[in-house]
């Protein structure tokens, strides 16, 4: 049968049912349209009315807004969190010069950072502020030309309170390093190997340990066995820390809450 015999049929139907001339004008169009209203009505859609309940559903969600980020799959959210917690631990160390009547006095030469995992977020040498009296290269790895062309203290400075802002901050003998940085840093925030007494009590007896020998009792690892590196040192400072991180932490738990 063809379209125009279908339409007429139906209208001849529409007609039968008592629909008005016009009426049965809209439906004829919506049929030649092929227009097609869901019907959701239970008894009407039989066995299938779940399934065209839920297709009126779908039709009615809102899409989402254009340029909106698709949602995070699992594995990316695990990874953003690993992230997170590896840069929010940062280990520091610092070399020093001699300044003063036979360089007793410390001066800022060089300054180092890691992340959790040992990845150098900085590493600057300092331009002198002061005449340099000793360089202590035997130790320091500090040499002439290393600070000459280092950069100005006050940009270094700036950088290294950017790295550390809410920063849980890992070192061997910090105070050092903020004297010469002239820089503070909250004491909550601080997890200083130096000072940790579980630590010290083991490794030397409750007295204050070298990092040198922290290293290789808690690493098994030999450091500082030359000229001195602040990267190394700041690496074996998180390196001690990441392998008792989950006692240190608890230690400090109960002395916030004592």
């Amino acid at each position: 049968m063809s379209l125009p015999q279908l339409v007429q049929g139906d209208k001849k139907l529409d007609m039968d049912k008592g629909e008005s001339p016009k009426q049965s004008k809209i439906h004829a169009s919506m049929e030649s349209l092929k227009v097609q209203q869901p019907n959701i009505n239970r008894r009407a859609a039989g066995s299938n009315w779940q399934a065209a309940a839920a297709g009126t559903e779908n039709q009615q969600q809102i899409p989402p807004a254009e340029g909106t980020p698709p949602p995070l799959t699992k594995s990316a959210r695990k990874r953003l969190k690993r992230n997170a917690q590896r840069n929010r631990f940062v280990a520091m160390d610092c070399e020093m010069v001699g300044i003063g009547p036979n360089g007793q006095f410390d001066m800022l030469a060089r300054v180092s950072l890691v992340n959790k995992t040992g990845e150098v977020l900085l590493d600057k040498y300092v331009k002198p502020r002061d005449e340099v009296t000793d360089y202590r290269t035997s130790v320091s790895g500090i040499r002439p030309q290393d600070i000459e062309n280092g950069e100005e203290f006050n940009v270094v400075q700036e950088e290294v309170i950017k790295l550390l802002q809410g920063k849980i901050l890992v070192g061997h003998a910090l105070r050092k390093d903020f004297e010469v940085l002239h820089i503070k840093h909250p004491f909550a925030n601080i997890r200083d190997t130096a000072s940790y007494k579980p630590l010290c009590k083991v490794v030397s007896n409750g007295r204050t340990p070298s990092l040198k020998r922290l290293a290789l009792a808690v690493l098994g690892q030999e450091i500082q066995t030359g000229e001195h590196s602040s990267v190394e040192d700041a690496r074996a400072a998180m390196g001690v820390y990441n392998r008792i991180a989950g006692d240190w932490e608890k230690y400090l738990e109960k002395r916030r809450h004592k």
